[in-house]
């Protein structure tokens, strides 16, 4: 039989084992060693990928139709509302535009064919009005009600065969209160779209009240003679503009006021402001001066011994009575 023999352990002595290029004087404690940390590095990248795994934040539209009718009212004027100051800021810029002063006080410029307006401050408008159809139908009324322009003033469509107010859909011509009128421009050679036939549309607009003329130049002066055309004398283009202004006040009925105005150089007593007052009077509408030349009512001066004794605070003058020999 085999004799049980125990295991003896074996010993492993560790050995103390020094860089060969330490010296003896070198070697310190164990406890005074600086001991190297075994730390994980930050976890940086994990964190990330998992802030990125997180699914985004759905955020939910504006429900802008929750909202009261008056204020979505008001929003739509502030929205589709053209100024003075965007066409101003369009043209100059609006570092240029906010150096004039009382730009915000002016009126709003009236719609018109004109390129630049039309394509960067009307189209984007316009645009909103596809969103819904409750979007239309309650800013679309907003939208028409701006002041609008009869004939084309801007020079690419001046002689065109439409204007504005015939491009438009009678629903909406039924919205404008307020139509501008500019006479003086292409006296020599009046465009053919300047007239008041049935396609203009001029009945389909029952709610227009306010009827601007602006007066650039007039013809009948002394100036333009010789270059008013063949068969064209000084009452040719007042004419004409009296039959403009006739025609429109017997198309719409309920045209209250019509305001007039023009260039510094036209007086008040010129043969076409004055022609245009007549027309106004006698179909009994109510006649105001635009802002621009701010005319009052003033009386008729005196003139020779009569206004020489109203000077002189006498109440009536004495007739002047032709002695006969």
């Amino acid at each position: 039989m085999a004799k049980n023999r125990k295991a003896k352990p074996i010993a492993s002595k560790a050995k103390a084992t020094t860089p060969s290029n330490a010296s003896p004087s070198s070697s310190q404690p164990a406890s005074t060693l600086p001991t190297r940390s075994h730390s994980p590095p930050p976890l940086v990248k994990e964190e990330e990928e998992d802030m990125d795994d997180e699914p985004p934040v759905k955020r939910q539209p504006f429900r802008f139709f929750d909202l009261p009718s008056e204020l979505r009212l008001r929003i739509y004027e502030e929205v589709f509302h053209i100024t003075e100051r965007h066409v101003m800021e369009l043209y100059e810029g609006k570092q240029r535009a906010g150096n004039i002063v009382g730009l915000d006080e002016r009126p709003d410029p009236p719609l018109d064919l004109e390129p630049n307006v039309n394509w960067f401050l009307v189209r984007p408008r316009l645009s909103l009005l596809q969103v819904s159809r409750q979007m239309h139908d309650e800013a679309y009324r907003v939208f028409y009600s701006q002041p609008m322009r009869l004939y084309p003033h801007h020079d690419r469509f001046f002689y065109t065969k439409q204007p504005l107010l015939a491009r438009i859909p009678p629903r909406y011509r039924n919205i404008i209160n307020t139509m501008e009128v500019r006479f003086g421009k292409g006296w020599s050679k009046i465009p053919k779209c300047q007239n008041t036939e049935p396609s203009l549309g001029l009945r389909d607009c029952t709610n227009l009240r306010l009827l601007k003329i602006f007066v650039q130049c007039d013809p009948s002066d002394s100036f333009f003679n010789g270059f008013r055309g063949k068969n064209a004398n000084e009452d040719t283009y007042k004419w004409f503009c009296m039959e403009i202004l006739r025609g429109i006040l017997e198309q719409v009925p309920r045209l209250e006021t019509v305001e007039i105005d023009a260039f510094p150089g036209i007086k008040q007593g010129a043969p076409l402001i004055t022609a245009l007052r007549r027309t106004i009077e006698e179909a009994g509408k109510k006649l105001v001066w635009g802002p621009l030349r701010g005319w009052e009512e003033q009386p008729e001066p005196l003139l020779g011994l009569q206004q020489m004794m109203a000077g002189m605070s006498i109440a009536e003058a004495p007739r002047v009575v032709e002695a006969q020999a």
